[in-house]
């Protein structure tokens, strides 16, 4: 084999071997960032294994009893992935079922923007929301010059639930419908809004909106990601004890197809209407080949869904996301959603306690 040919099989070995480590590394029962992160690049590190595996197959200069091992490590890894990555292809059954019917008066329009603290280009933005006309938007990472700027586009938005921050924790929800006991919460972070509140339909039914930004695992913000998976546990079964319909937005700081989004899911009782739809990749809207579904809606089973979609890019590093829902109460008799079982609660226990005690140390 030529020498081109040995290098290229040799860089194919090394990527192999990368894709195996980032897969397994993830399935270590550890929280630090620098594991937790490689749940995110999923999509990429299938492509790459893909990619790998090829090169191992066409480009091979050694006896297949020394590659055959990591050969095989590959392909499991990759079919890990896949398993992983599948269910939000377009070839996977739908979870949340769809309507066609017009609209009514049991129907709400979301926009759920992260608009980057920092970024200053919002004529993108207030163009994407004079089109979509939604009902209510969320903004996550509001400071005071987002809060001002998103209240003068959005006249027709009187009811507000407004905390801006220099943090990039800042968040602000503007509804053209009634919101009934709006509240600011903290529920684990003095530092960390949430949003809870009712709003009215105007058929006079009322859904319950839950707007979050938990802290993300990373180098610059958490060593872990124990607060951003107590947070949502929180949130999961807060819901799961909810009798009004419920929705669930904002920027998760989390993959849908992660271990943390799964066990959301699974103690929440609701749907993601990803499943079977598409990714929906909401972040990096700048890097075309790191992309994933950052931003996200999950809705109890009462719910059908009109409409899912990534709106156009305006400046910041997040992709806005439509959501269009019909309140539709027998909906809940024929829309399956997973079930928490002990263990799955004993996890969310021990998570919140563990959370709960490193704020206090």
């Amino acid at each position: 084999m030529e020498l081109g040919a040995t290098v290229v099989a040799a860089a194919c070995r090394v990527l192999a071997a990368f894709c195996v480590a980032v897969t397994a590394l993830p399935l270590l029962p550890l929280k630090a960032w620098w594991v937790r992160c490689w749940d995110f690049p999923r999509q990429q590190i299938a492509v790459l294994g893909a990619i790998a595996t090829v090169g191992l197959l066409l480009l091979h200069d050694t006896p297949w009893n020394l590659d055959l091992p990591l050969l095989l490590a590959l392909l499991g890894a990759l079919a890990y992935q896949l398993i992983l990555i599948l269910p939000y292809t377009p070839l996977w059954p739908y979870q949340g079922l769809a309507t066609e019917g017009s609209v009514d008066e049991r129907s709400l329009r979301l926009v759920i923007v992260n608009v980057l603290m920092s970024n200053r280009e919002s004529d993108g933005l207030d163009r994407t929301l004079e089109e979509t006309d939604p009902d209510l938007v969320l903004a996550i990472e509001a400071d005071g010059w987002w809060v001002e700027r998103l209240g003068d586009r959005l006249p027709g938005h009187p009811y507000r639930v407004l905390h801006p921050l220099d943090n990039t924790y800042g968040i602000a929800l503007f509804s053209r419908l009634e919101l009934l006991h709006p509240e600011v919460r903290f529920l684990l972070d003095p530092e960390i809004p949430s949003i809870r509140t009712r709003v009215r339909l105007p058929s006079g039914e009322d859904v319950l909106l839950i707007g979050v930004h938990p802290e993300p695992p990373s180098p610059t913000e958490s060593e872990t990601s124990l607060p951003r998976d107590a947070e949502l546990v929180l949130v999961g079964r807060e819901v799961a004890k909810e009798p009004k319909p419920v929705i669930v937005a904002g920027d998760l700081n989390d993959v849908a197809w992660s271990h943390t989004s799964r066990l959301f899911r699974r103690l929440s009782r609701l749907i993601d209407p990803r499943i079977g739809r598409g990714f929906c990749n909401s972040f990096h809207a700048r890097w075309w080949w790191l992309r994933w579904p950052l931003d996200h809606v999950f809705y109890s089973p009462d719910f059908l869904l009109r409409d899912l979609r990534r709106l156009p890019a305006f400046g910041s590093d997040h992709f806005p996301i439509l959501i269009e829902l019909e309140y539709y109460p027998r909906a809940a008799d024929i829309q399956n959603v997973a079930d928490a079982d002990h263990v799955d609660q004993r996890e969310a226990s021990t998570t919140v306690a563990e959370a709960l005690s490193e704020r206090t140390d």
